[in-house]
C-alpha cells in the first residue's frame, strides 16, 4: 500500500504529550465533582469511554499497585458506579462489566429497565422495539432513588452535534431536563454548581477528547476493553449501509440474507440500535491508524437511533438521557 494513503506510516510521528494535558484535565473535573457534590454516581456501561473516565477516576481516587497492570488499584472511589441495563445489552459486556468491577472491588448499582416496565412507567409499542430511548425513565428513576446529584459520564463532544454543544457540568432541571439555552458559562474552568432542590448534574470528565485521543489512551494505559471492540466473526445482515448484528431481539427479516462478517464495534448499546464496521483491527493500536483514516463519528457511522433524525440525539437528552 502506498504510504501516503496509509495512515499507519503516521503513528511514530503521534506526539502523545497531548494525553497528558487531556489527562490532568480530566482529573481536575473529577475531583471537582467529588469536592463539589454530596451524591455523585459514575455511569458505567463497560463501553469504552466509560472505561477511560473510570480508568481516570482511579487515577484521580486510588493508588496504583506498581506491576500488576493498568487494572490493579488498592482503595476506593469517593462514589458508586451506576449501570442502566436496558436487557438488551450484548452479553459480552455485560460479563465485562461484572469482571472489571470484581477487579477494582467498587460499588455498582444497577438500574434494571425490566423493572421500570413492570412499574408501568415504561410502556413498549412491541417487545423488540428499541429500549435506548427509554432508558431515560430508568436513569431518572434511578437518581430519584439513590438521590444522586452528579453523574459522571463518558460523553464527548466530537460524538454528535447536540453533544457539542453542551458544557463539562451540565445543569439538570427538577424534571431531568436539560435545556440547551439555559446552561451555564465555564469561563476559566470556573464550575457553577449550584442546584435547587430536585435538580441536579451531568458532569462529562472526557468531554474534550476525541475518539482518537481515546483510542491513543487505551493503547498507552494498556486499559482493558469487552471483546466485541476488537476484530471478531459476526453473523450480520446489512440494512441501510449499516451491519446490522444478528441478534435475538435483531432477527433477520424475510427475505434478508445473513452473512459472516469480520467486524468490530466503535461504540457500544442496546442491540437493537448498535451496528458494527467491517475490520480487522484486533489491537488498540490497529484502532489507532483505522481512527486516522475515518470521516465519520462513531455514532454517526454505527447507531440506527441517531440516524432518526438530525435533532434525534438533542431531543432525548432534552427528556433526560446521558
Amino acid at each position: 500500500m502506498n504510504t501516503r494513503t496509509d495512515p499507519a506510516h503516521l503513528l511514530p510521528e503521534i506526539d502523545h504529550g497531548h494525553l497528558d494535558a487531556l489527562e490532568e484535565e480530566s482529573l481536575f473535573i473529577l475531583r471537582e465533582v467529588a469536592a463539589s457534590f454530596e451524591r455523585p454516581a459514575l455511569l458505567f456501561s463497560a463501553g469504552k469511554d466509560s472505561c477511560v473516565v473510570h480508568h481516570l477516576a482511579c487515577k484521580a481516587f486510588k493508588h496504583h499497585e506498581a506491576g500488576e497492570g493498568a487494572g490493579r488499584w488498592s482503595g476506593s472511589l469517593p462514589f458508586p458506579l451506576l449501570h442502566v441495563d436496558t436487557g438488551h445489552n450484548f452479553p459480552e459486556v455485560i460479563a465485562f462489566r461484572d469482571e472489571r468491577v470484581a477487579q477494582s472491588g467498587d460499588r455498582l448499582v444497577v438500574a434494571h429497565l425490566e423493572d421500570s416496565i413492570a412499574r408501568g412507567s415504561v410502556r413498549l409499542a412491541q417487545p423488540l422495539e428499541s429500549r435506548n430511548g427509554h432508558q431515560s425513565v430508568t436513569l431518572l428513576e434511578a437518581i430519584d432513588e439513590h438521590r444522586f446529584d452528579c453523574l459522571i459520564g463518558g460523553a464527548r463532544r466530537d460524538e454528535e452535534k447536540a453533544r457539542a454543544k453542551e458544557r463539562i457540568f451540565s445543569h439538570r432541571d427538577s424534571f431531568g431536563q436539560w435545556q440547551p439555552k439555559e446552561q451555564r458559562p465555564e469561563l476559566w474552568t470556573l464550575f457553577n454548581t449550584r442546584l435547587k432542590p430536585g435538580e441536579h448534574f451531568r458532569a462529562f470528565p472526557i468531554s474534550n477528547w476525541t475518539e482518537l485521543d481515546v483510542w491513543l489512551y487505551i493503547a498507552r494505559e494498556g486499559i482493558a476493553l469487552p471483546s466485541i471492540y476488537y476484530t471478531h466473526e459476526r453473523e450480520v445482515m446489512r440494512r441501510r449501509g449499516l451491519l446490522v448484528p444478528r441478534t435475538e431481539v435483531t432477527p433477520p427479516a424475510p427475505g434478508e440474507t445473513v452473512e459472516r462478517v469480520q467486524v468490530r464495534f466503535r461504540t457500544v448499546g442496546d442491540m437493537t440500535c448498535t451496528c458494527p464496521v467491517e475490520s480487522l483491527a484486533a489491537s488498540a493500536a490497529d484502532i489507532v491508524t483505522e481512527t486516522l483514516a475515518v470521516t465519520v463519528s462513531e455514532r454517526g457511522a454505527t447507531r440506527m437511533d441517531d440516524r432518526s433524525s438530525d435533532a434525534a440525539m438533542e431531543r432525548r437528552k432534552k427528556e433526560g438521557y446521558f
